[in-house]
């Protein structure tokens, strides 16, 4: 499902995924996954922007919803609110 996700992120965001931070079965048969992609490429590299998108994938891995749900500079230390 990891793979999927990662996919379908990398052909709508236009950008390969960088990691999956996060997989989860919702007790349903579907699936919510986490996945990172470089949004802004930077020299040097630690200024990058990042950003991860959750998927949510059906039990037969379709995907279902895709949203941006957070967006950060690479160097960021600590998560704000």
């Amino acid at each position: 499902m990891a793979r999927l996700a990662a996919g379908y992120v990398a052909e709508m965001a236009g950008r390969e995924a960088e990691g999956i931070v996060s997989l989860e079965e919702t007790g349903d048969g579907r699936w919510q996954v986490g996945v990172e992609v470089v949004e802004t490429r930077r020299i040097p590299d630690s200024t990058d922007i990042l950003a991860v998108y959750e998927t949510e994938l059906d039990a037969e891995g379709e995907l279902i919803a895709c949203r941006r749900v957070k967006r950060y500079s690479r160097c960021q230390l600590k998560e704000t609110s």
